[in-house]
């Protein structure tokens, strides 16, 4: 009995540090990169994560890069003005301030896969790297996750006005 106990905890610690999905690089936390299935011919993805900074001054997200998926790869955000819904890049990338945590999510700051080299299929998983103005590089892997009925297959919001990317 005792032997198939031990079993039991042995293979759900070992499933749950399979399912774990964090990444650290120095003071940063990196939680849960993902993102969604597409549909055929869509020509681009979304990306989302939370980003913790432990540390006690602001790092900066510059770029994320994923050959594998995208040669472009791009930082955005969504944001109302006037009244209208819009996007738009961020060339100089995401502050990631001391002791907080940001969040990368639909309908707000988020990653554009841009003219993806194939879908995205729920199930999958593909390597990225995340570079940061002080903390340097770190590869992580984004999970691909089901396309919501009804949603842009990428996220809610963030695919709301696309059409400036073809999509």
């Amino acid at each position: 009995m005792k032997r198939i106990l031990a079993s039991l905890v042995a293979l759900a610690l070992s499933a749950s540090a399979a399912f774990a999905h964090d990444f650290t690089l120095g003071s940063l936390e990196i939680g849960h990169p993902a993102s969604k299935a597409t549909l055929p011919g869509q020509p681009v993805g979304g990306g989302f994560m939370t980003i913790t900074n432990k540390g006690g001054e602001a790092d900066r997200l510059l770029a994320i890069a994923a050959p594998d998926v995208s040669d472009d790869v791009q930082l955005h955000e969504m944001a109302i003005e006037n009244d209208v819904m819009k996007m738009r890049q961020l060339p100089d990338g995401i502050e990631i301030p001391a002791g907080a945590t940001v969040e990368l999510k639909s309908g707000g700051l988020h990653v554009m896969f841009m003219r993806i080299k194939h879908p995205f299929k729920e199930g999958e998983t593909f390597k990225a790297t995340l570079t940061f103005e002080k903390a340097g590089a770190v590869e992580v892997d984004f999970k691909i996750g089901a396309a919501k009925p009804g949603a842009a297959a990428h996220g809610d919001d963030a695919a709301a006005d696309h059409g400036g990317h073809g999509g």
